[in-house]
């Protein structure tokens, strides 16, 4: 199978989300486990932002050689630390003196520049000629510098597409290694991606000597949906963040789109180096460093991703799990299923429960259970362990609970 490299923007794009915070000792932490788990592209920040923000950058490239984990791009052996730069020469070097201590292999300068016409006319102010200028002349001084450089055309998906074209046409000219296709508004749906990386796969000259990445946002729900058509298309690479952070509604999912390649190989038919296992412990550690809680109801890696309360869905899960579970949640480093005592369980589940509690009670008792269960208030199954014993012993006399 082709192999589909796996970047990884939570240290940057992720962060960017209000409230995310992370201080340099925290991207470190995420930024060895991204590694350990088998990302082949790490990108560490924005060093041209402020002193932090670079220093941070300069620790994950301090240890980049050190990094271990199936992960890379080309020979590289082992993740690439990029750094985000504007097409600006104090950003190249901005990004240039944070990734110092990286090998020259494993460092690799990310260069933005808008693209589309609002932005063009708006942020830049400038022509298009004027962008292709920009474009190439921040590759080429970045080529100098790096011997991997990225190119994104900032709002892509709102970019003429023969304009683009000849931007990355540019770009790859100048010397880059690879080029990104940013929704950076999230406004695409799974079809528009598809034609639009055909589109510049057919009439970018030079675009077979590069990689092609992409990005997306999830201003409408759909950066993973949108990632994984991108896989579809032949993208090379994707990026994503962990839990899908980022910018206003955030951006794709590392654990989702990595889930999806993994479990599904009839369909995407890619390889990644990533190790499945751990996408669920990535989760729990960008949450707790972030302080952004994952939902309960999240894919992958939420509390009740392989949780259930309703009755038919428990009592198949207890005749055999694959009745009710799309994958065993070991598969991603989950926890083992749950069967939740809730007031839609049937008595497969409360029979358990009860079990569990060394209570016995026979087919009366066990409906009679179930019936004040069943009908007990919002605010009793706020307390659910004690609503529980409560009926258990009102219904059966039992002691335990005193």
């Amino acid at each position: 199978m082709t192999p589909l490299l796996l970047g990884d923007t939570t240290l940057r794009d992720g962060e960017q989300m209000p409230g995310a915070m992370l201080d340099p000792a925290d991207k470190l932490a995420v930024a060895r486990a991204l590694a350990e788990a088998g990302v082949d592209l790490i990108e560490a920040g924005f060093p041209a932002v402020s002193r932090t923000e670079a220093a941070a950058v300069e620790m994950i490239a301090r240890e980049a050689a050190d990094f271990s984990g199936p992960g890379g791009v080309g020979d590289s052996g082992g993740p690439v630390v990029a750094a985000l730069c504007r097409a600006l020469q104090k950003d190249i070097d901005a990004a240039d003196q944070a990734l110092a201590d990286a090998p020259a292999k494993r460092r690799a300068a990310n260069i933005f520049l808008s693209a589309s016409p609002l932005h063009r006319r708006y942020k830049l102010k400038k022509s298009k000629a004027d962008v292709l200028v920009m474009a190439a002349r921040a590759v080429a001084y970045a080529r100098s510098r790096f011997e991997l450089v990225n190119f994104s055309a900032e709002d892509a998906s709102r970019t003429e597409p023969e304009y683009l074209a000849r931007l990355y046409e540019a770009a790859i000219t100048a010397g880059a290694t690879s080029i990104g296709f940013p929704d950076t508004l999230g406004v695409l749906t799974p079809d528009e991606v598809k034609h639009r990386l055909a589109f510049l796969r057919a009439h970018v000259r030079g675009i077979e000597s590069v990689l092609l990445g992409a990005h997306f946002h999830d201003d409408l729900g759909l950066a993973t949906a949108n990632t994984l058509a991108a896989v579809q298309a032949g993208a090379d690479m994707v990026h994503c963040t962990v839990g899908g952070i980022g910018e206003r509604a955030g951006n794709a999912a590392l654990e989702e789109t990595a889930a999806a390649v993994v479990l599904r190989p009839d369909i995407y038919g890619r390889r990644v180096h990533l190790d499945a296992t751990r996408l669920a412990p990535l989760c729990r550690l960008v949450a707790g460093l972030t302080g952004v809680p994952i939902p309960p109801n999240k894919a992958v890696c939420g509390a009740n991703a392989f949780a259930t309360g309703a009755g038919i869905h428990q009592d198949g899960l207890l005749k055999h799990p694959d009745t009710y579970l799309p994958y065993p949640p070991e598969i991603v480093g989950a926890d083992p299923a749950r069967i939740v005592l809730t007031k839609h369980s049937g008595r497969a589940a409360l029979r358990m429960r009860l079990s569990r509690m060394g209570v016995e009670a026979d087919e009366a008792r066990l409906a009679a259970i179930g019936e004040a269960l069943k009908n007990a208030t919002k605010a009793e199954w706020a307390d659910e362990e004690g609503l529980v014993r409560r009926v258990v012993g009102t219904v059966s006399g039992a002691k335990f609970f005193a």
